[in-house]
């Protein structure tokens, strides 16, 4: 399983610890239906598996989709080790059409759906690859919208640019990871989402999570 090697080797080369923001912590885990990563900075979030649990690693290994960019997928190396680490990952366009249709197909109440919802990575000037802000994107409400019950698990990563920056080949080993954890129930989120004032759901989950970039991460 290469989803546990990555771990192991996560423990080897790195320390840290999360930070759990919820009364809900790797108990809850087995009800996590979504994962939300937030803070995209590097293709090496794979090394944040190091703060998950076994059971929950194998869950991940075996019945977890996520949604990535046809793009990077096609890259002859990132793209290959991305298929063998992740053989769930679905290849999207990045645009509302028939890709993003079929992955929303497969999200149903008995896998896993993880994403990280801006959609593009964060530079070292803090701004994406053509110099915009970065900020959450709608995908993440349409996915929401096709789940009623279980947990999501928010994950506030501290960032990776002090291991390896988008453009760089390999990483620094012996550093720190940080990440801020958090588990809400999908049916209470949604429920506090609606009491929200922007004009519908997708707009009142973009803010929200644009919120929680701003306080949560680490």
């Amino acid at each position: 399983m290469l989803m546990g090697g990555v771990k192991l080797l996560s423990h080897c080369f790195y320390r840290g610890a999360p930070n759990w923001l919820s009364q809900e912590r790797e108990a809850a885990l087995r009800e996590v239906r979504l994962v939300v990563f937030l803070n995209h900075t590097s293709l090496f979030e794979p090394l944040f598996i190091r703060f998950a649990p076994w059971s929950f690693v194998w869950n991940i290994a075996h019945k977890v989709i996520v949604p990535g960019a046809d793009v990077t997928l096609q890259r002859p190396l990132a793209g290959r080790v991305l298929k063998v680490l992740l053989p769930g990952v679905i290849p999207i366009t990045r645009k509302a059409d028939e890709s993003w249709e079929h992955f929303l197909s497969l999200v149903r109440g008995d896998v896993i759906t993880a994403i990280l919802p801006e959609g593009r990575m964060k530079r070292r000037n803090g701004l994406d690859k053509d110099g915009q802000p970065m900020s959450v994107r709608g995908g993440v409400a349409d996915i929401l919208q096709r789940l009623d019950s279980g947990k999501l698990l928010f994950v506030y990563s501290g960032g990776l640019h002090h291991i390896q920056c988008p453009g760089e080949r390999l990483p620094r080993l012996f550093k720190t990871l940080n990440a801020n954890l958090e588990v809400v129930d999908i049916a209470d989120y949604k429920a506090r989402i609606g009491k929200r004032t922007e004009s519908n759901f997708k707009a009142k989950v973009m803010a929200d999570m644009n919120q929680r970039l701003d306080d949560f991460v680490p």
